[in-house]
């Protein structure tokens, strides 16, 4: 984004803007093209749409014998087969879906149907990690941009802390954030597991083997514990799998949401929000408590790095399920 004198503002992860370039191996986002801001170096979004994209050919070439045969058969297949009860885009009625399909039933028309909930699997883990991407930088936007306090020119230097609606907004990001990573580990092992048992009958129009997996069982997945992947065993899933739990089933990441400012010379220095401590990723816990402040582990300082391994790690078990439908 462009100041009023043409500086690029660059967003930090110390929630202060800046207009010059931060220094070598800090990261930063900037404001790019399709009105998001975005990581500056080291984004894998790209590369993992990518992989994603030759799965959907690779599912197609599987199921139907080959890609030329798949797309020979689509060129005459309704729209509806790839949107009813899947797409926004139809307003088909359950029973009106249920009625057709079985009126004209056909080997072509199931592997159609099957081929299409296969795919879903694949544009949830697209569009998925797109959201996650998305919501980091708003995450930051908002850190480096939004007033916690109003007015903001009478707040005095030193540490305060805010619970304004901003606080709220930006505590809602990193819950998402988590929600949704979760969503991502469970897609992966859905995914893995379909490629592995892909249907080869279709007299009847089959469900998905994968309906009731998630990531707990991974283990179902022969290269379960792969070096790299989101099926190694790492502290990144635990820390994902309990700031979710947390999230979705005790409510808060801390009993009385805030964000830290510290202020110097009447100047913005540093916000930063903290987690609860954890050992080997899950929460330090006595008793009834389980949200201690000791660590002041940062999230925004290592939201990036958090991000960035995830995007390797899943960029690494796309590919591995590429390679085993290949």
């Amino acid at each position: 984004m462009q100041t009023d004198g043409d500086e690029m503002i660059y967003l930090t992860c110390y929630g202060v803007p800046v207009e010059g370039k931060p220094p070598d191996g800090k990261p930063f986002f900037v404001y790019d093209q399709q009105g998001a801001w975005r990581l500056g170096n080291g984004d894998l979004l790209e590369a993992i749409d990518d992989v994603c994209a030759r799965i959907h050919e690779a599912l197609a070439t599987r199921i139907f014998g080959s890609y030329d045969g798949y797309y020979t058969i689509l060129r005459e297949a309704p729209d509806w087969i790839h949107t009813a009860g899947l797409d926004s885009e139809s307003s088909m009625s359950k029973q009106d879906f249920e009625k057709i399909t079985r009126a004209h039933p056909s080997e072509e028309l199931h592997k159609l149907l099957y081929l299409h909930d296969c795919r879903k699997l694949v544009y949830g883990i697209q569009e998925t990690i797109k959201e996650v991407v998305y919501l980091q930088g708003e995450f930051f936007r908002g850190l480096n941009l939004d007033d916690l306090f109003h007015p903001p020119s009478i707040i005095p230097d030193g540490l305060r802390h805010s619970s304004s609606p901003v606080t709220s907004k930006l505590i809602a990001f990193v819950n998402v954030i988590y929600v949704r990573l979760h969503s991502l580990l469970d897609y992966t092992v859905k995914l893995a597991y379909e490629v592995e048992h892909l249907k080869t009958s279709f007299a009847e129009y089959p469900r998905l083997s994968s309906r009731h997996k998630l990531y707990g069982d991974r283990r179902h997945v022969s290269w379960n514990m792969k070096a790299g992947t989101l099926f190694e065993p790492c502290e990144l899933a635990v820390e994902i799998e309990t700031f979710r739990n947390l999230v979705i089933h005790d409510g808060l990441l801390d009993h009385y949401p805030k964000v830290y400012e510290d202020r110097k010379d009447g100047v913005v220095v540093e916000r930063f929000l903290l987690l609860p401590d954890r050992v080997g990723g899950r929460l330090s816990t006595s008793t009834n408590r389980n949200l201690f402040y000791n660590g002041e582990d940062k999230i925004n300082l290592r939201l990036p790095a958090l991000l960035a391994e995830f995007q390797e790690r899943i960029l690494a078990s796309v590919n591995e399920i590429l390679s085993v439908l290949r």
